[in-house]
């Protein structure tokens, strides 16, 4: 999930370079939805951790099963 955390640094890069001031209204705007998509990424990086634990817990109890079987 790195990929997303390059894209949204990418986008708050390509703002600052064009100067986009906070002050507009567009402005506003473009660096709202560049901190939501910041935030979007933190979030669907987190969900893949927690996807990872739970398969590995997952493949755990599956291998107890099969011992138990």
């Amino acid at each position: 999930m790195e990929y997303l955390y390059e894209r949204v640094a990418y986008l708050k890069g390509l703002a600052e370079g064009l100067n986009i001031e906070e002050a507009s209204k567009e402005g506003k705007i473009i660096l709202s939805m560049i901190d939501v998509l910041d935030d979007f990424a933190n979030s669907i990086n987190e969900l893949d951790q927690y996807q990872e634990e739970i398969d590995e817990y997952v493949e755990a109890i599956d291998e107890d099963l099969s011992n138990v079987e």
